[in-house]
């Protein structure tokens, strides 16, 4: 088991990589937390693992209580985020009760929404089942739903208490979603590491092949990237707005898409056009956007909009980007590549340069 530690004083906590679901009561037993768990997960996880994870809290002498969430992009919501309550209250939950996310990134946002917000905070539990939720979703303290205008746009930050990773659960994993947290992976090397990008250009069959030796290096390197920058700037004042590299589109073709196309495969495509846009706004040579897209196309993943069920017009994302949180004063921040391994957070960017590209 690697640990990586996220640093934030009296909020700071571990992530696990390589921690048995088996062993999950045994390893929060340090916590202090009450003796009631809320188990968050979906249909599919709580068939594939969610026996194994209350048999584990069990075991630890915990007691066990699930809410299932149906599976989609589409139910984290605020009415969702409801049921949740709900099901706490019915049940006595107090401010020592747990709640433990086992899911994807739908449930790791939503269940931490809910930890944060039941009685002005309760202890939770990330325990993530896909690479996206891995290497993104569970580690940094953002939480929150989805509004029909915009993606994750009510929400809290609000740290889990400790993530537990087991990396046997991605052999289940579809295809799809593989790749889909593949886009976030490959973004912790445009925006900090250099090597770690070179690194996923030569193993490529290796990490795809699910190889434990690469997947427990990508995901540890991807958490050590995310936590050093989380544990510098917790409220995204600064710093932390790098992890955004390729969500100001990507976020914007989510919205478009009625949040159908998977996170990662959208990020994909906005990576590729904030890479593109730096190059004409000339902070990197074109062997920037060049190198970003071959490795993008090389693991399978989009690169553009024809991916879209129906393409929309620049105009239409360019007015959902203007929404977008990211937005100061009616202005959009874009993360763009000066080269791989460094980026610029800027405002100054050519609207119509973007548009063209969109175009």
């Amino acid at each position: 088991m690697h640990i990586v530690k996220v640093r934030l004083g009296d909020r700071s906590y571990d992530i696990e990589i390589g921690s048995s679901l088996d062993r999950a009561g045994e390893r929060l037993l340090e916590l202090g937390l009450g003796k009631k768990m809320a188990l968050i997960t979906n249909p599919a996880v709580r068939k594939l693992y969610g026996q194994r994870l209350v048999d584990g809290l069990k075991q630890a002498g915990f007691i066990v209580m699930s809410v299932e969430i149906p599976d989609g992009e589409q139910y984290k919501n605020l009415d969702w985020a409801n049921s949740i309550y709900t099901a706490l209250l019915i049940n006595s939950f107090d401010r020592k009760s747990a709640l433990v996310a086992l899911g994807g990134g739908v449930i790791g946002d939503l269940a931490g929404f809910a930890a944060a917000t039941f009685m002005r905070g309760v202890p939770f539990i990330q325990v993530p089942t896909t690479l996206l939720a891995m290497v993104d979703s569970s580690v940094g303290g953002k939480t929150g739903v989805n509004h029909p205008m915009g993606k994750n746009m009510i929400g809290a930050f609000y740290q889990p208490k400790k993530v537990l990773m087991d990396l046997d659960v991605l052999r289940t994993l579809p295809k799809e979603e593989l790749l889909s947290g593949m886009a976030e992976v490959i973004k912790y090397g445009v925006i900090r590491d250099s090597s770690f990008f070179e690194y996923l250009d030569t193993n490529r069959g290796k990490i795809l092949s699910l190889d434990p030796d690469a997947l427990g290096y990508i995901i540890s390197r991807s958490c050590e990237i995310k936590a050093d920058v989380v544990s510098a700037d917790e409220r995204e004042g600064g710093l932390r707005a790098i992890l955004n590299f390729g969500h100001t589109v990507g976020h914007a073709i989510e919205t478009a898409e009625n949040y159908t196309m998977r996170h990662g495969y959208a990020v994909a495509i906005g990576m590729v056009y904030a890479s593109r846009l730096a190059h004409k706004t000339g902070l990197c040579d074109q062997s920037v956007p060049d190198r970003v897209e071959t490795l993008i196309r090389s693991y399978g993943l989009p690169t553009d909009l024809s991916a879209l069920s129906r393409k929309p017009s620049s105009a239409e994302l360019m007015a959902t980007m203007q929404i977008d949180k990211k937005a100061e004063g009616g202005k959009v921040k874009f993360v763009l590549p000066k080269k791989i391994g460094e980026v610029a957070i800027t405002k100054e960017w050519d609207e119509q340069q973007l548009q063209e590209l969109l175009a």
